[in-house]
């Protein structure tokens, strides 16, 4: 049974009303669904053409050619927004963690500074859902810890 809590609502509905727990849904539903669809895009090049954004080091490093890489790309990256659905709180480190070595990749070679920028962006905001995940999870579970 929820407890009542002011204005007789629930300890649930209080927290769904609370915008620092609005902003970690939406983070959250976001790091899960744009992985999963850039991952498969990967595989189908219909939003971009990939193979050009790997750095012609890593190209060399990793073995066949940049469209298997981005193979490999696309699966690391559905997996990490299935992580963060399951686990924000390590899918969200993980995912920022992701987008480091995309920025190093888009830094040091084909030059899109521009996207590079973009997912400095992007990673702060899945800190930030790392972060949040650790408060929903305290807050749900009634800790001041």
């Amino acid at each position: 049974m929820a407890t009542e809590v002011s204005h007789g609502r629930s300890a649930s509905g209080v927290l769904r009303a609370d915008p620092a727990y609005q902003a970690f849904v939406l983070l959250r539903t976001v790091f899960t669904i744009a992985p999963v669809l850039f991952g498969l895009d990967k595989f189908t090049n219909l939003l971009v053409d990939w193979p050009p954004y790997l750095a012609a080091w890593i190209d060399g490093l990793v073995p066949g050619t940049a469209q298997q890489a981005m193979y490999a790309v696309g699966v690391i990256e559905i997996v990490a927004g299935l992580v963060v659905a399951v686990a924000p709180r390590f899918g969200g480190l993980l995912v920022a963690a992701w987008l480091a070595g995309i920025i190093v990749n888009l830094v040091t070679g084909p030059g899109f500074f521009d996207v590079a920028l973009r997912d400095f962006g992007l990673l702060v905001a899945a800190l930030a859902l790392a972060r949040l995940a650790v408060w929903s999870r305290r807050d749900r579970q009634g800790s001041t810890a």
